[in-house]
């Protein structure tokens, strides 16, 4: 069965090239388009996508509402929310990160990486490109937190392995390559990866790297 995707930016232009790309895959399908927020909603409902590729500045309802609304516990669908950015102008994105969205991804990828954080995310993945993660981040470094502050008290749920996992996804990291730094296998750091999800209530991946920084966890700009 092909990935359905729902093209949602306020520029035919974008759409139009997305299209193209997206339709050149046959594990790909674009079922449908949308200019803004609100009409994102009603495509969602109609369509019932697995994957929004999503904008953040568009009219009437932005990016990060119409994720939260996507997402949420009242969602209608299983969809799941790809964030575009052009990181000179979305100031928001971190909030459609904890708005739930899967992923982010910059306007001006290649068409490649687009068509793989696609069905990254679709198959219940997190996309979270280590550069990308770094540059949002550190751009967002003023309004986190300093390090400073306590411990959040759920941390302390954690095992001191499950920690040091949580650090290096924070850096962007994915599972081999984790297990390569901590020398274990694969198999173990997703059975760490989960349990730390579980214990610190969180949805995925990208959640869990937000919520390293917001904690104190990690530091932006640190290793």
């Amino acid at each position: 069965m092909a990935i359905r995707v729902l093209l949602v930016d306020d520029q035919p232009l974008l759409r139009t090239g997305f299209r193209m790309i997206l339709e050149a895959e046959q594990d790909l399908a674009v079922v449908g388009e949308a200019g803004d927020g609100l009409q994102a909603l009603d495509q969602v409902r109609a369509l019932q996508p697995d994957v929004v590729l999503m904008d953040i500045r568009m009219p009437r309802m932005d990016g990060v509402e119409a994720t939260r609304r996507i997402t949420g516990p009242a969602k209608d669908g299983p969809a799941k929310v790809l964030v575009l950015t052009t990181f000179d102008l979305d100031e928001y994105v971190v909030e459609a990160l904890r708005a739930g969205a899967s992923g982010f991804l910059l306007k001006d990828a290649p068409a490649g990486e687009l068509v793989q954080a696609i069905r990254v995310v679709a198959a219940g993945e997190a996309m979270l490109a280590p550069s990308i993660t770094r540059r949002l981040l550190d751009k967002y470094a003023g309004k986190l937190p300093s390090g400073e502050e306590p411990v959040p008290d759920t941390l302390h749920q954690l095992t001191e392995r499950e920690v040091e996992v949580l650090k290096l996804v924070a850096r962007g990291l994915s599972n081999a390559e984790i297990a390569a730094d901590l020398f274990v296998s694969e198999t173990t750091v997703k059975t760490h990866v989960g349990h730390v999800l579980t214990k610190l209530g969180l949805r995925d991946r990208v959640q869990a790297a937000v919520y390293a920084y917001e904690s104190g966890l990690v530091r932006p700009g640190s290793a």
